[in-house]
């Protein structure tokens, strides 16, 4: 398991209308490699409102469709429920990632 794969997760969060969503990592390696039972994710939306806290992804990163990273919802998911990997992010699109998470926890 590392930072920036994605992952297909059932229910990932109780109020999800969709019975399947994927999800990018995003916490730091040290945790994800930790005792820790969760880590940190960013859902995956086939909606995209042009913020700066989204990043575009679709089909290059094994995906159906297009669709967005948003970085305003991140949450804690269990490591267990992380089982059915998608693909990972390219290093261009990391550093997308990193930069909308910046941005959306009010870090310069």
């Amino acid at each position: 398991m590392r930072r920036g794969e994605l992952y297909r997760v059932h229910k990932g969060t109780a109020h999800d209308p969709k019975k399947f969503r994927v999800f990018v990592i995003v916490s730091r390696q040290v945790l994800i490699e930790s005792k820790f039972s969760t880590v940190i994710c960013a859902p995956i939306y086939s909606s995209y409102d042009g913020l700066s806290t989204q990043i575009k992804v679709g089909i290059e990163e094994g995906l159906k469709h297009d669709s967005s990273i948003h970085c305003d919802e991140l949450v804690s998911i269990q490591k267990s429920l992380l089982t059915h990997y998608v693909s990972s992010l390219s290093y261009e699109k990391m550093q997308e990632l990193d930069a909308a998470l910046k941005v959306a926890l009010s870090l310069h």
